[in-house]
Order: structure tokens, then sequence, then C-alpha cells
């Protein structure tokens, strides 16, 4: 019997209607496009202003590419958790738009790198009545990105950071250049950065001495920041103090110019941490450092002869100059008994790297006086030292 070819059509469609029927299952609910919440929250403080920092979801709770992000709410608590905002602390605005060819090509970039994500940060102003003497007082924070229907799927990671006062910066701020390096010094502050009602408990412990009290220090840190490079360093610390403070510094590199700033630290000290709180900086204090200071003028010169049996010479020895920067000794003498009277002149051509020189230009009948200085690295030289003779038999 011959088949129909309509009939054989009929049939091969109607397979590939049911294949199709039975691979298809229940309709997918739609996404809420809920941007998953962030994990990698940071914080960090400086005087009454607190920094924080987190990255842009990329996804999704269904873990899907997030194709809109709305407003963020920042939330703070004086409570060591946080359930929900309740009362945001601020609301920042969502993302601008973006066309739709960016948006097709953040997709990509997404795929291509997932863990590249867009940084976010947002600094929030502590008001004064938050602040306090105690150093376990803490501040929580989390931030809840929404979508663009003002929906969240929760907070963020949460993170901690002090609510202790902080000291006011010095207001006097001056330096000196000399040949040891730059001095700093200031009036140390009392008061706080508070103007609350713990403002004065705070400052009975800054009060005590040495700005110490249980739980609670306070130094001094002094930055450097290179004018070239804009590069900070932190030259050195001093223990709080009232009256004039100084500071020594002899880290930097001469023929640069440098900005100094000073803050007041306080320091939280607890049973398992240690926690440091910066305030805020000093006006900066601008040094040229340029090196026009010479070295120390040797000490302790000695000359004694030699010669019996031999050609004579006069050894010289005297005290190293210790200056880090001393490149060498000049050596100056003298003569009597030759007619070339009391002039003194160079004999060494090159610079006496050690504290010691032998004089073999010398005459029998002549007595020789000596006098030697210290040259630094960019040719600064001391005054001569004290002079001391040496008869030639």
């Amino acid at each position: 019997m011959k088949a129909q070819p309509g009939k054989f059509f009929t049939m091969a469609a109607l397979c590939v209607l049911l294949a199709s029927c039975a691979q298809t299952g229940p309709p997918l609910p739609p996404s809420l496009e809920l941007p998953k919440p962030p994990t990698d929250l940071r914080a960090s403080r400086k005087g009454d202003r607190v920094t924080l920092n987190w990255s842009e979801p990329t996804l999704t709770t269904d873990r899907q590419s997030v194709r809109y992000i709305g407003p963020t709410l920042v939330c703070r608590s004086v409570e060591s958790e946080i359930t929900q905002c309740g009362n945001p602390t601020a609301l920042l605005p969502a993302p601008p738009a973006v066309p739709h060819k960016a948006v097709a090509q953040r997709r990509s970039e997404r795929k291509s790198a997932p863990d590249k994500q867009t940084p976010e940060a947002y600094t929030d102003t502590l008001p004064a009545n938050l602040l306090r003497a105690d150093p376990a007082a803490e501040l929580t924070y989390a931030v809840e990105v929404l979508n663009r229907n003002a929906r969240g799927a929760g907070l963020s990671n949460r993170v901690h950071v002090p609510a202790v006062a902080t000291l006011p910066p010095p207001g006097d701020v001056a330096a000196a250049l000399n040949g040891e390096g730059v001095e700093l010094t200031w009036t140390g502050v009392t008061g706080t950065n508070s103007t609350s009602p713990a403002a004065g408990e705070t400052q009975k412990c800054f009060d005590e001495p040495s700005g110490k009290s249980p739980g609670l220090q306070v130094r001094y840190r002094v930055y450097r920041r290179d004018e070239s490079t804009g590069k900070d360093t932190i030259a050195g610390e001093v223990a709080f103090e009232h009256g004039v403070v100084h500071f020594m510094d002899s880290s930097f590199e001469w023929e640069k110019t440098y900005l100094y700033r000073v803050t007041a630290v306080t320091i939280v000290k607890r049973a398992d941490d240690e926690v440091q709180v910066e305030g805020d900086d000093s006006a900066p204090v601008r040094v040229v450092a340029h090196d026009v200071f010479p070295p120390s003028v040797p000490t302790g010169l000695q000359a004694a002869y030699s010669g019996e049996g031999q050609k004579p010479f006069i050894d010289l020895i005297w005290a190293p100059v210790t200056n880090a920067d001393l490149a060498g000794y000049n050596v100056y003498r003298s003569e009597t008994g030759g007619g070339a009277g009391e002039r003194m002149v160079r004999v060494n051509l090159e610079l006496v790297k050690s504290p010691a020189y032998r004089d073999m230009a010398v005459e029998s009948g002549k007595t020789y006086t000596y006098s030697v200085s210290a040259v630094d690295v960019r040719g600064n030289e001391s005054g001569r030292s004290e002079e001391t003779s040496e008869a030639v038999p």
C-alpha cells in the first residue's frame, strides 16, 4: 500500500509539535530585579567624618545581571546591630541612566569580567551629640541598594567605627630648618571637636597627665608630604602634652620641598585590640629643605713626628665627625722657619675620607701648624678645628 504524501507531512508536523510541548515546563515568575546586598562595605573615620566605601551590585537576588539600580539608603545606628534601616541617614540618588548601547556594553563587560564592580562612596558628618568619652561607644553602618521601584533585598554587611571625641589640631604649627633637620613646634591644645554633653567629660580625660585615661590615650602624629610627588609619609609621633611641643625630623631628603601637618590621634584601647581615630589636620607648613648648613667642626686634633732613620713625616689624627652627610675632611698647614709665614694652605688634593692624615712633605728644622675642617656631600665646609703644632728636628 502506498503512503499518501499529505498524511506523511501532517504526522511529521504533529510529532514536532508534541515534542516541543513536552519540553515546556511551568512559566517562570518574572524577576523582581532586587540588587544583591553589598558584602564589602568598609568604613574609615577622620575627625567627625566617616567615609563609607562599597561596590555597586552587579547581580540580582535571582542571579540575573542588574539592569537598573535605584537609590541607596545609608543607615547609621548607635546600636551594635541594624536589622532594618528605619530612618536612613542619607538617601543617595540612583545612578544616571545610560544609553542602550552603554547598557549592552556594560553587560558584555560583566560577562567577561564578573568580578569588576563600580566603586561607590559616601562621607557622613557626625553630629556632635553622637560623640562620646566612652572608649567602648561605637556607631554601626550599613547600606541598602534599591531597584528602580524603591525595593531592596536587605542590608549590606555591617561595619563599626568608634564614637569617641577627638582633639582639634594645633593652630600654630611652625617650622625651622637647621643643620640637624626640620624642627616643628606647636602649642599642645585642649578642648575637643565636640560640643556634645560628653565634651566636658572627654575634656577631663584629655586633661590628665600625658593625655591618658583608662581606655583612652592621645598623641600627635606628624605627616610630611613631598610637594613634587604628593606622597605622604608619617615623619613621627610625639606624646600628648600641654605647652610648647617640639618635634625634630631628620629623615627627609635635602634639596626637596615638603608640606608638614600635625593631627591629634585618639587611641582607643580595648581588651582585644586597639583602634586609632585621627582628628583633623593642622594647616600645612611649607619647608624648602635647601642645605646651607656645614657639618660639625672637628675636635681633638693631634700631631706626632716620626722620622728617625727614615724620611720624616708627621701623622695627624682627630675625633671623627658624625654628621650623616659627611663627605670628608680638608687639612690645612702653615710652617715657620722656612720663610713661608703663618698663612694656612690646604695640603690635600682630594677630601680625606678618614680622621687621619700623614704629611710627608715636611723638612728638618721647621715647625708645622695644622688645622682640619669637615665637608658634607653638598660642599658645605665647617669652620676649622683648633690648631696643633709639631716640630721636625
